[in-house]
C-alpha cells in the first residue's frame, strides 16, 4: 500500500489571513515526514495563500475543494481546474457529498471534473458514499460502486490507478456519528475490488481514504482498519494543533 494520505477539507472556513496563520502554526507542530502525505484543501480564495505559505514545506500539498466542469466561460462564481492549478493547487476534491446533496452535483459532472482535473495537471480525489436511507435499505455497495464507476468513466486505466478515492458515508459527515473501523474496511474492500476490475491488478494498491466525523480520538483506529489508506477530515482539521496530531496518528 501507499504511504497514508491525510486530507484537510476546510469547507467554508479560513480566509487568506486565517489560512496563513494556520499554516504558520501547523508547520511548527508537524515534522517533515516522508512516509505520509498531507494535503490542505482551503476555500478557493485561500488556495494561493496556503500554497505560498507552504513554499518551504513542499511535502505538504495544497488542494481545491471543487472545480467546474468546463475550462473557461460564463460560469459566474465557479473556478476552473486551470485556475486552481495557477493559484497553487496540485489536487482537487471531486464529488464531495455536500457538492452532491447541497448543490445537486451529478455523477456525470463528477466524471467531467475528474477529466478537467487531469487536463489541468491536478490530481482529483473522488468522493463516494451513501446516505443513511440508502444504508438502511441495504444499497450501500450499489450506490458507492455506481458513483465510483461514473466518476472514473472517462479516465484511462493509468489515470484511474492514480486517483485517491475517499469513502465518506453521508450519514457520518458532521453528525458526530462515525462508521466503525469494520464498516469502513468492508466498504473499502468493495471499492478496491471495483478498482481492480476497472484498471487491472495494479489498482489493488490504490489509495482509499475514509472520511466522516474523523477526529483525533478515532483517527488511529480508523487508519489501522484493513484497506484504509488515509483520512479525509473536515471540522477536526480546522485547528492546527489538532490537525498536527491527526496527521501523526
Amino acid at each position: 500500500m501507499q504511504a497514508p494520505i491525510f486530507v484537510a477539507n476546510w469547507k467554508m472556513h479560513h480566509g487568506p489571513r486565517a489560512a496563513r496563520e494556520f499554516v504558520a502554526q501547523f508547520v511548527k507542530l508537524y515534522p517533515d515526514r516522508i512516509e505520509r502525505t498531507v494535503i490542505l484543501c482551503p476555500s478557493a480564495v485561500s488556495i494561493e495563500a496556503v500554497a505560498s505559505s507552504l513554499r518551504y514545506r513542499p511535502e505538504i500539498g495544497t488542494g481545491a475543494q471543487n472545480i467546474w466542469t468546463e475550462p473557461k466561460g460564463a460560469f459566474t462564481g465557479e473556478c476552473s481546474a486551470a485556475m486552481a492549478r495557477d493559484a497553487g493547487a496540485a489536487y482537487t476534491l471531486v464529488g464531495h457529498s455536500e457538492r452532491r446533496h447541497l448543490f445537486s452535483e451529478t455523477d456525470e459532472q463528477t466524471a467531467l471534473k475528474c477529466t478537467r482535473a487531469f487536463e489541468a495537471g491536478l490530481l482529483p480525489i473522488l468522493c463516494v458514499g451513501e446516505t443513511l436511507a440508502q444504508r438502511e435499505s441495504g444499497t450501500t455497495e450499489a450506490v458507492v460502486i455506481r458513483q465510483l464507476r461514473a466518476g472514473l468513466a472517462a479516465l484511462t486505466p493509468d489515470q484511474v490507478r492514480q486517483v485517491p478515492i475517499a469513502y465518506e458515508p453521508v450519514w457520518a459527515i458532521g453528525t458526530g456519528k462515525t462508521a466503525t473501523p469494520g464498516d469502513a474496511a468492508a466498504v473499502h474492500a468493495v471499492i478496491r475490488l471495483a478498482l481492480v476490475e476497472l484498471a487491472g491488478k495494479e489498482a489493488a494498491r490504490s489509495a482509499i481514504l475514509y472520511g466522516g466525523s474523523v477526529n483525533e480520538g478515532n483517527a488511529a483506529s480508523l487508519l489501522a482498519a484493513p484497506g484504509v489508506s488515509g483520512l479525509l477530515v473536515g471540522g477536526a482539521s480546522l485547528d492546527p494543533a489538532v490537525w498536527a496530531r491527526i496527521c501523526q496518528a
